[in-house]
């Protein structure tokens, strides 16, 4: 059973869907090639560790959704912009940190060195404090009214903190070695990962008109990014097995080699794909009454089950 038959239904419109990926993607990139600090400007080495962890390489997932659930509440794209790099900065900041020789040891990501290893430990380090800073700081730095920049700004600190991203990576880190639950497993990843996948569409949706964001809409949204951030956890996990080094861009095999409890070394590779796809399910069918604003959404749902990378 391949993906493409078990996953993806008939596409509306795909190209249409590609075009749309490539223009955010060089939108975003401009954006934050224009936002990050000049690596002229003091402090240099710092400066440049930061551009060199945001840009130029990725597949901008969360950007992407943030832009995709924008489009339900049909917010301003300076507002999107601003919420895709704070949601990417707070992202690259923690590849920074997870790649460094005190937690996973890596010396690869996206292609090319990770950062302690182009710049040093130290400055690793200061470039993902700074980029955490920043992330807050373009969000308060835009035009929004104070009570959406205020919920942006919470929904973002949420997802990044000890309820969130780095409290499933002290989870993901004391259990090397160890033989977690399903249960454990996926708390463990709706932290680590689907916190902030959750709060990328969900920002998106908040950059745009109050009015249009209803109750319903907002739980529907919700539901979504954490089938949805799971769902990308499970393919991560398959992909540390099924995938090459060069087509991860990252060290493949590094799960195993670590001792690391993942859907895959709990579940096996079949029921671990089967589960992605109904995780997949749960996501589509969460946003199925949001009509035809949500059809970035779930091109992006295939998108993220069905990659090879």
């Amino acid at each position: 059973m391949t993906c493409a038959t078990a996953v993806q239904p008939p596409r509306l419109d795909e190209a249409g869907f590609e075009h749309w990926v490539q223009a955010i993607g060089h939108r975003f990139e401009d954006a934050a090639h224009h936002t990050l600090p000049r690596s002229d400007i003091v402090p240099v080495r710092l400066h440049r560790a930061m551009r060199y962890a945001v840009l130029d390489g990725g597949k901008r997932v969360r950007p992407l959704l943030v832009y995709a659930a924008g489009e339900i509440t049909q917010a301003d794209t300076d507002a999107l912009d601003r919420a895709a790099l704070a949601v990417e900065f707070v992202h690259a900041y923690s590849l920074a940190h997870d790649d460094m020789p005190c937690m996973d040891n890596d010396v690869l990501r996206r292609g090319k060195n990770t950062v302690h290893v182009e710049f040093g430990e130290a400055t690793a380090m200061l470039a993902g404090d700074a980029l955490q800073a920043e992330a807050f700081k373009v969000i308060a730095d835009g035009n929004l009214p104070a009570s959406q920049t205020a919920s942006l700004m919470r929904e973002l600190a949420h997802a990044s903190g000890t309820e969130g991203m780095c409290g499933g990576q002290a989870i993901d880190l004391d259990a090397v070695g160890t033989t977690l639950t399903l249960d454990e497993l996926e708390q463990m990843h709706r932290m680590k990962t689907g916190a902030l996948v959750k709060a990328a569409v969900l920002m998106g949706a908040l950059s745009g008109r109050p009015e249009v964001l209803t109750e319903c809409t907002r739980e529907a949204l919700a539901r979504y990014g954490e089938s949805i951030g799971l769902a990308f956890q499970v393919v991560d996990d398959l992909l540390d097995v099924e995938a090459s080094t060069v087509d991860l861009g990252k060290t493949s095999g590094k799960d195993a080699e670590r001792s690391k409890p993942t859907y895959v070394s709990l579940l096996g590779a079949q029921a671990a794909r089967a589960w992605s796809v109904r995780l997949r399910a749960q996501a589509l069918q969460a946003i199925e009454g949001l009509g035809v604003s949500a059809l970035r959404l779930r091109e992006l749902a295939d998108f993220i089950v069905c990659r090879k990378s």
